[in-house]
């Protein structure tokens, strides 16, 4: 039985592109189901087929497994490459997706996920700056520890699909992550993401919640997307 995935707005949730990317890296088939944001809080209407309210959502078969790091975990018991086969490798992927997915407020908080637009950002806060420091030393370790171009070796892994929607903020927002800048340029030109963000520039619907975010956050000097 083929999976599927149901995700929301390709040009707004970062969680939902860390499964995505993930499945499609590894050449796991899945049925793509888009639920897109509709409202200022989807909560009810995602109850629906989520039980936290919430995406993403991995399905198969009776089992509904939510999260990005629970879709993560289910998948890595049933298909080889979503953890290094190297322990060392496994330990700092499995350390790095623990980070992301509890930490990094500041840059989630002032920095939000929006594929098609680039922003002149305001003065950075303290936490955010601490944020930067921490994914510029996050990135350069990986790459300098096991030789890249991954972020834990030559291979794909989950610590780069959960890595992937920052590679879009840094674009965005013209971070600075020093020599973590070529994972950022290698994970932008993956085919995955290629198609991901193909498809959020072609997204007409806007979410005016995210849109008062991106606004609020500096000043917008380019909108690639398509217009509504």
């Amino acid at each position: 039985m083929t999976y599927t995935l149901i995700t929301a707005n390709r040009n707004y949730s970062s969680w939902s592109l860390r499964p995505w990317v993930l499945m499609k890296a590894l050449g796991i088939p899945f049925e793509d189901r888009l639920e897109p944001f509709a409202k200022p809080d989807n909560y009810g209407d995602f109850r629906a087929f989520s039980p936290t309210g919430q995406v993403p959502v991995l399905i198969d078969g009776e089992r509904v497994i939510p999260d990005s790091f629970g879709i993560t975990l289910y998948l890595a018991e049933r298909h080889d490459g979503v953890w290094p086969a190297n322990e060392e490798a496994r330990i700092f992927a499995q350390g790095a997706v623990c980070e992301m997915h509890g930490g990094f407020g500041h840059l989630r908080n002032d920095c939000t996920m929006n594929v098609g637009v680039r922003v002149t950002p305001k003065p950075m806060s303290e936490g955010l700056q601490r944020n930067v420091r921490r994914l510029t030393e996050l990135f350069e370790t990986g790459l300098k520890h096991f030789g890249g171009p991954w972020l834990a070796g030559n291979e794909f892994t989950a610590a780069d699909a959960f890595y992937a929607p920052v590679a879009y903020r840094i674009r965005t927002y013209g971070l600075d992550v020093g020599k973590g800048q070529d994972w950022v340029d290698h994970i932008l030109s993956h085919p995955a993401m290629l198609e991901w963000e193909a498809a959020a520039l072609a997204e007409t619907w806007r979410e005016d919640v995210h849109e008062a975010e991106l606004a609020a956050a500096g000043v917008i000097t380019a909108d690639y997307r398509r217009s509504a």
